[in-house]
């Protein structure tokens, strides 16, 4: 599948970001909200000119790939009949001040992104873009070969998908470190070394050839 369209559900500065992005990276967007059109259209307008506001429905409909940029406590509010047989980047954080109790967002026995999958059972779940400040996404973008250039963990359990995504996020300004481990997306979840950070590959590939999963599942109260 060529990706051409892309869709984002979420319209909060993660969102319009990514939109931003591809945007400039030649893609045709389209962004819904947690309201109607009418709530984010002046938004959307503003500062991402050229995206297409609409509601979850459509924008499933008529993307090829969508990012869900939504609070983690929210994702359940989504049909998952609606995702059903699409590619999906899974770019949200557990964070207590917007989602608020980890127990009564996530089950403790499994990662963020293990539980997104088992929810949209009939999607294909990639998690990218989630470790990474929406303010450096916006400014550390570079062309490929940059030694500037910045990195983004890429991982999920399909291989090919994993693939396709990792060219996507190339073509969106960033290099790519891949795993093919979806529960390997604890690696960057909030407390980890790697949420915040701006690096460059090597220093990411670094970071996670060196990440204890078992101590940070403790500190996060993850018993696998």
């Amino acid at each position: 599948m060529t990706i051409k369209k892309v869709g984002i559900f979420g319209a909060g500065k993660v969102g319009i970001v990514l939109a931003g992005l591809a945007l400039k990276a030649g893609y045709e967007v389209r962004i819904s909200g947690s309201g109607p059109v009418d709530k984010i259209k002046l938004t959307i307008d503003t500062l991402v000119p050229g995206a297409i506001p609409e509601v979850n429905e459509e924008v499933a409909e008529q993307s090829d790939i969508i990012i869900l940029a939504i609070p983690l406590s929210r994702y359940k509010n989504i049909n998952p009949d609606l995702l059903k047989g699409k590619l999906v980047i899974d770019a949200m954080n557990y964070w207590w001040e917007t989602d608020g109790i980890r127990e009564e967002v996530l089950n403790p026995d499994s990662t963020s992104s293990e539980q997104v999958q088992d929810y949209f059972k009939d999607t294909t779940i990639v998690k990218t873009f989630n470790h990474m400040g929406y303010h450096n996404l916006q400014e550390e973008v570079r062309p490929k070969g940059d030694p500037k250039r910045k990195a983004l963990f890429v991982t999920g359990d399909n291989k090919e998908a994993v693939d396709q995504v990792a060219a996507f996020v190339d073509s969106m300004g960033f290099d790519q470190v891949v795993h093919y481990d979806i529960s390997d997306g604890i690696m960057t979840e909030p407390g980890s070394p790697l949420f915040g950070a701006s690096l460059n590959y090597e220093d990411v590939k670094n970071t996670i050839d060196n990440f204890d999963q078992t101590e940070f599942g403790k500190k996060i109260k993850l018993h696998r």
